[in-house]
């Protein structure tokens, strides 16, 4: 039967073959139609561990599987932002779930609700504090383009505050397309497509909200 059940360390299953050392290799090597199984592949192939690539494409890798949110929810849209954490739709598997409440410690700003004008001041000096490279994220309408609050109280867009790398539509929007923007943002980092150019920094002035 090609059995061998004298020892757990070595065991053989024809002459021709030699003894196995493995004590965790199984004991028949025969299957029920006493059909030969092929050899187990115990040694990698010669250069199957090199691996070919360029230095801004492996940190890019890095940098778009590993992002770090800014703890920044302005309205009914950060509801949203955190079911997206929650274990339905679980943003850990996109490595973007640990949320920083410094943000010196975050490199994505997700702009989750609407943007008032006193608030804008709070907003670009926190993206001022987030270390480079650094992204925005606009979630929902209302922090896109003002959405049902087009007034003299909310910014129309917080794309004349900071710059806006992908903007998610929607009132508000669902998780799921919470996690399509930031696949979307993975793969704009991965092509190393650079940010859009600073709206404040165009002008040459410092925004201060109704103080200005």
């Amino acid at each position: 039967m090609g059995i061998d059940n004298t020892s757990d360390i070595q065991t053989q299953s024809s002459p021709n073959e030699p003894a196995r050392v493995n004590p965790w290799a199984p004991v028949q090597f025969y299957t029920n139609t006493q059909t030969q199984r092929g050899p187990r592949m115990t040694d990698l192939p010669t250069g199957g561990n090199i691996l070919l690539t360029q230095v801004n494409r492996l940190i890019d890798w890095g940098r778009s599987s590993s992002l770090w949110p800014a703890t920044f929810g302005l309205a009914c849209c950060a509801i949203e932002m955190m079911s997206a954490s929650a274990s339905r739709w679980d943003i850990s598997r996109f490595g973007a779930e640990v949320f920083r409440a410094s943000p010196r410690q975050a490199d994505l700003m997700i702009v989750a609700g609407r943007l008032s004008v006193k608030m804008a001041p709070v907003l670009r000096q926190i993206y001022d504090q987030m270390p480079d490279p650094k992204w925005v994220l606009s979630m929902g309408a209302c922090a896109s383009c003002g959405g049902v609050f087009n007034n003299y109280a909310i910014i129309q867009g917080v794309d004349k505050i900071v710059p806006v790398d992908v903007f998610v539509p929607g009132c508000p929007p669902t998780p799921d397309m919470l996690l399509h923007g930031i696949n979307l943002l993975q793969e704009k980092i991965r092509k190393h497509i650079p940010n859009p150019p600073d709206p404040l920094a165009i002008t040459g002035v410092k925004y201060l909200g109704s103080e200005d």
